[in-house]
């Protein structure tokens, strides 16, 4: 399969991609030493990596720069794109996307109230779209990291996050209130490619779905 560049997230995306990739016949090319290497060949020769910020890959993917991405359904979601088809749940990198709040926030007045919260958060789009639809006027503050100090100094009175063991979160004295949605890593795709070369979108697709991955999406 000559030529097909696959943008994968760096980070814990990436290693747990690493084990699912390999099972399909499509393994990192060992010795990418340090991890400052941020175009990687496969085991398969017709096929290469590249390794960037997770925020990326749709821009690789939908400007034809790579051909498929693996991304989290909360950035397709967040930046969704008319150049980008989704094709495959993987079922990895699972977790959610919720909203935290100090220990002891009645959110759940600011519900029934119909009340206005300011809330930290990278998920613009998403945050707005789910407490608006609770009722909620959200004045959003764009963080994109170390969300969960914002209600700690004042800046926020929630945070919209992913949140996975909900350790971190314990940590900093803060509790979920409620989940807009479930996260894992889905397999996208250039839209223009997808149509020119069907088939191998189906092939890479029919290879990872054997190896482990969830199935296609509807």
């Amino acid at each position: 399969m000559p030529g097909l560049t696959i943008a994968l997230a760096k980070g814990r995306l990436l290693e747990e991609a690493r084990p699912l990739l390999a099972a399909a016949g499509m393994a990192l090319e060992d010795g990418d030493g340090d991890g400052r290497r941020l175009t990687v060949p496969s085991a398969d020769a017709g096929i290469e990596f590249l390794i960037v910020r997770a925020a990326d890959v749709l821009a690789y993917v939908g400007y034809g720069a790579a051909q498929l991405g693996v991304v989290g359904r909360d950035l397709l979601l967040e930046h969704p794109s008319p150049a980008v088809l989704q094709e495959l749940d993987l079922g990895i990198g699972r977790c959610r996307l919720a909203v935290a709040a100090p220990r002891g926030f009645d959110y759940g007045a600011a519900k029934r109230g119909g009340g206005q919260l300011t809330v930290a958060t990278k998920y613009r789009r998403l945050a707005r779209r789910h407490l608006a639809a609770a009722g909620i006027q959200a004045r959003v503050i764009r963080l994109y990291g170390s969300m969960e100090l914002a209600p700690l100094v004042g800046l926020a009175d929630v945070i919209v996050d992913l949140v996975s063991t909900g350790a971190t979160l314990q940590a900093n004295g803060l509790e979920e209130m409620e989940k807009l949605l479930d996260v894992s890593a889905l397999l996208v795709a250039n839209k223009a490619w997808s149509w020119r070369h069907p088939g191998r979108l189906d092939e890479v697709a029919a290879r990872l779905r054997e190896a482990g991955g969830a199935g296609r999406e509807a």
